[in-house]
């Protein structure tokens, strides 16, 4: 008896224990949450700090760092977001509030979400209870490693002294032997280019020119021979190269120096066996203010040419431009080279006539040009490539990119392996002088160029950058894809006044203006809509993605290896990869690259518990029976499911209440279940269906105004029941984009016009009606429409185009369809808009047989038009003396009929004309020709291009 009450008590004296350990959660969340904020300090500091004031030491304690940080924020998160989740509610039935017994049997059936709430939320926090300890303990350990060893703070600083020597002077000595003139293959167009633009201009006012591009194109090279080129014009001559870490405070004195010595040329005994005085006298000992003074006096009236070769930074810019004279009249020019497309433009002058910047950007050289470099280098002038090489020498320039330092670093390193048998040798080399983590050894200089354009990112675009490693080579990113999965991963940082979409855009175009990715796709406003990673900087960043255990990759060319630490973001590129039993309660995102395969994966989609995105785009494994894992996971804020061929969307998709991205395009989705309307952090959903019952969208659910964030709703349809979907429509004061099909009476669609009426941050509108009436014309009625659009797409019969449409001055692109108006009447109330780009009349857009632009329809910016001439027999279309004077590229659908076109020689600004129909039509094989005909008759530069899209007949 005695011993079962000692049982008893000792049980509930451990119970009692338990309990105060997991009552302490909290407190020990707070302190660990402010360890993660100096941890993450710490972090910052390193990535700031020089490379080369960090030992392998060092190196290896913010491994431990990193990991450790990674911990706490699994904790930090499963107890923000799990933990303290709200409890369950009631689903939205409209009948429930005028129905006591519904919210009676409502409330009964929500009793077990809630007991199951609880008691998941205690597992949840003993879990917790259990891990905290040993966190705070590794913390200790972590801190005295660091003492033990003498890991120094200091370490952490960044150098102010800390030169490097510069990727630029690196590039300039391997593409610049005196005796070597296959450095010039592919630059020779654009020295004579930039040659002639530095001589010309009658303004005698000193110019800059900025020469653009990523490292490895060969800037520095162009630059310097344009200087050869120009020695006769400009005697005066100096080239000075600016360090990554130039400080304007205490680098100019050396700058000038070099500069003075490189412009005054010594001066022998004149013909009198007198003397002359040394210009450069006694400047080592003067100091910046009497420098710049020397240098004004020496180049006032003289004519100079500068090269301010890989300049960085606009305040270095800024530091330099303060010591060249400024009222020098003799036609001077500065000529600067740089990787970041801002500061080639803060750099340059503008052109007064011309009205854009003097920026020379540079461009990779082509797959022949590439070959004819490489051949010359290995081989020699005269030599040729042995049949056996031919493959590995393909693989090498595919990699080099198009860039010359890096084919001649390649091309050098195999000029000793020429014979055929040498195949072996070129494969060793590859892969022998990559670039290696942990210690800065060259390929030629190229990864140099590209570890320093890496290193000198701020230490957000530095995690940004790294992500990238998460996609193949020569991968097309989408922007939008590429931006929300930045946000759902908290790699996005808050700012004052700004969305976190907004701050993302900010560090992708920050990106492309760096030259650290490339714009794959740019949209007819400019816009980039997604981009590259080019392969020497996908190689950087993999490596020190791996190094740092940020991303683990599985197959593709890319991986080398597999990382032994946690797996934070999984990267499956290759069908069927190896796939341990490691554990994978740990990744945060979870990425597929290839459409077959991964079954194995996918059953264990029940272990990815602190998932926060999961991109399965094109994966076709994915069943229907998996949706029941993705369901489970809280923490999901982006999922993508493009291409996949799920069927059914389970109804607890609304559990997932921290999702912030829903992709669900080319999926055999009828629809998505009400539950959807729960989702009240949602900010985009996409919908897309190949499936032909829900071609045109989804119904509009009810609940729709709950989704307070959306930012993106496309493919809906409205149907006569939906009023209520429709007036909520407009309580989505974040809606940007609304993409809805109209298949209902005047009534409910008034509704819509309605709610539209509230929808003022919308910039994207397409309206599409189902139906054979005019309901259209409401859109006429509104009387406050959404005035900030930029695209919008009207497809619908409708009496006369609405009066508001001139008012969008912000309208950049638009798309009208099955209006059957008068061209006259489209025509004249859009001529004025001042910033539109792009405008597509589409299928029987308007009624007329002549589809007449005169010059009253003036059409200021319009570069592209687009008329689809394909609903009648016979169509003309007519350009006028004065008319769209600024398209450049003109579209036309002729389909299987007659239609003419005339006056092309009024487009001056004209680059491309397409024309698409179908073979067998006559009318259009004529067009072709004479467009060619036209094209051949103007000018070399204004001659444009034509494309003939020919579609299989019977389609």
């Amino acid at each position: 008896m005695e011993n079962a009450a000692s049982i008893v008590s000792k049980f509930g004296q451990a119970l009692v224990e338990e309990l105060q350990e997991i009552r302490g959660v909290g407190n020990k969340i707070v302190h660990l949450r402010d360890e993660l904020s100096s941890m993450n300090a710490v972090l910052r500091m390193l990535a700031e700090a020089d490379d080369d004031c960090i030992d392998h030491l060092v190196r290896e304690w913010t491994k431990q760092v990193r990991e450790l940080a990674s911990d706490a924020k699994d904790c930090v998160d499963i107890y923000k977001l799990r933990v303290r989740r709200p409890l369950p509610r009631l689903p939205v039935d409209p009948g429930a509030p005028f129905n006591c017994a519904r919210r009676l049997i409502g409330h009964a059936r929500l009793l077990p979400a809630i007991v199951r709430h609880q008691f998941l939320k205690l597992y949840l926090k003993r879990c917790l209870a259990a891990d905290l300890p040993e966190l705070l303990d590794r913390m200790v350990i972590i801190n005295e490693r660091r003492a033990r060893y003498g890991v120094d703070q200091e370490a952490l600083r960044r150098s102010a002294t800390f030169t490097t020597v510069s990727p630029a002077t690196l590039s300039a000595r391997a593409l610049r032997p005196s005796n070597d003139h296959d450095q010039f293959i592919g630059l020779t167009d654009q020295v004579n280019a930039l040659a002639d633009k530095l001589r010309s201009g009658d303004d005698k006012d000193m110019k800059v020119f900025s020469i653009v591009g990523f490292g490895g194109l060969g800037k520095t090279t162009l630059a310097m021979e344009v200087c050869r080129e120009l020695e006769v014009d400009f005697p005066h001559q100096a080239q000075v190269s600016v360090s990554q870490a130039f400080d304007g405070g205490k680098d100019l004195e050396g700058l000038l120096k070099r500069m003075l010595h490189q412009m005054a040329k010594r001066k022998s005994d004149n013909k009198d066996g007198i003397k002359e005085e040394d210009v450069v006298a006694g400047i080592d000992d003067m100091d910046v203010p009497g420098l710049t003074g020397k240098l004004q006096d020496l180049l006032r009236d003289k004519r100079y040419l500068i090269v301010i070769d890989d300049v960085w930074t606009i305040l270095a810019w800024d530091a330099i431009r303060s010591i060249l004279p400024t009222d020098n009249k003799y036609k001077s020019r500065i000529i600067v080279t740089t990787r970041v497309d801002s500061v080639a433009k803060a750099c340059s002058s503008v052109s007064a006539a011309l009205g854009h910047y003097f920026v020379h950007e540079m461009k990779a050289l082509g797959k022949e040009v590439s070959k004819q470099l490489f051949i010359n280098r290995v081989f020699g002038p005269e030599g040729t490539c042995p049949e056996e090489l031919k493959p590995s020498m393909l693989t090498i320039l595919r990699k080099c990119g198009g860039l010359p330092l890096t084919i001649v670093s390649m091309a050098s390193l195999l000029a000793s392996y020429k014979s055929p048998g040498s195949k072996e040798m070129w494969e060793k080399n590859m892969q022998l002088h990559r670039f290696s983590t942990g210690e800065q050894s060259y390929l030629g200089g190229n990864e140099a160029d590209s570890y320093a354009s890496y290193s000198h990112l701020p230490h957000h675009l530095k995690t940004c950058m790294m992500y990238l490693s998460i996609f193949p080579e020569d991968y097309e990113i989408k922007k939008g894809r590429l931006l929300s999965r930045w946000i759902a991963e908290g790699l996005v940082s808050e700012r004052r006044g700004l969305t976190l979409l907004e701050v993302a855009e900010s560090y992708f175009d920050e990106l492309v203006s760096r030259n650290m990715i490339v714009p794959a796709n740019i949209s007819y406003d400019g816009r980039v809509k997604s981009c590259r990673v080019h392969d020497m900087m996908l190689e950087v960043m993999v490596l020190r993605s791996m190094e740092a255990n940020f991303v683990s990759l599985v197959g593709g060319e890319q991986c080398e290896g597999e990382s032994l630490g946690k797996i934070r973001r999984l990267s499956i590129q290759s069908s069927g990869g190896p796939m341990d039993e490691r554990s994978m309660k740990h990744v945060r995102s979870l990425s597929t690259f290839q459409p077959e395969g991964h079954h194995q994966l996918l059953e264990r989609l029940g272990d990815f518990t602190l998932l926060r995105v999961l991109d399965l785009e094109d994966c076709k494994a994915v069943q229907n029976k998996h949706m029941k894992h993705v369901c489970r996971m809280i923490l999901l804020r982006f999922l993508n499911l493009n291409g996949t061929d799920i069927s059914k969307m389970p109804k607890k998709i609304g559990k997932l209440v921290h999702l912030q991205t829903l992709s669900l395009r080319k999926t055999l989705l009828d629809g998505l279940p009400q539950s959807v309307t729960e989702l009240e952090k949602l900010e985009f959903l996409y919908f897309h269906t190949r499936s032909r019952r829900s071609y045109y969208g989804w119904r509009l659910p009810c609940g729709l105004g709950r989704m307070k964030a959306l930012r993106v709703l496309n493919k809906m349809v409205l149907y006569d029941d939906g009023a209520e979907s429709a007036r909520e429509i407009g309580e989505l004061t974040q809606l940007r984009k609304l993409n809805i099909s109209v298949n209902c009476s005047q009534e409910v669609f008034q509704v819509l016009v309605a709610a539209l009426n509230r929808t003022y941050s919308l910039r994207k509108l397409w309206i599409v009606d189902l139906g054979t009436g005019k309901i259209m014309n409401i859109l006429g009625q509104m009387t406050s429409p959404p005035l900030l659009l930029r695209s919008m797409r009207i497809c619908g019969r409708i009496d006369g185009m609405p009066e508001w449409f001139g008012s969008l001055m912000h309208l950049v692109k638009l798309y009208i369809a099955f209006t059957m108006l008068s061209s006259d009447e489209i025509l004249g109330i859009l001529c004025e808009l001042p910033n539109l780009l792009h405008l597509t009349l589409g299928y029987s857009s308007y009624t007329n047989d002549a589809l007449a632009i005169s010059a009253k329809y003036r059409f200021p910016v319009l570069k592209q038009l687009s008329v689809d001439s394909s609903d009648a027999e016979q169509k003309e279309i007519i350009f006028e003396q004065g008319s769209m004077a600024m398209v450049e590229k003109l579209e036309v659908e002729f389909g299987s009929w007659e239609t003419s076109l005339s006056g092309i020689e009024h487009l001056p600004s004209l680059k491309e004309v397409v024309i698409e129909g179908f073979r067998s039509n006559d009318t259009l094989n004529q067009t072709v020709l004479q467009l060619k005909s036209e094209s051949d008759l103007r000018l070399v530069p204004n001659q444009f291009k034509v494309v003939a899209r020919y579609r299989w007949e019977g389609l």
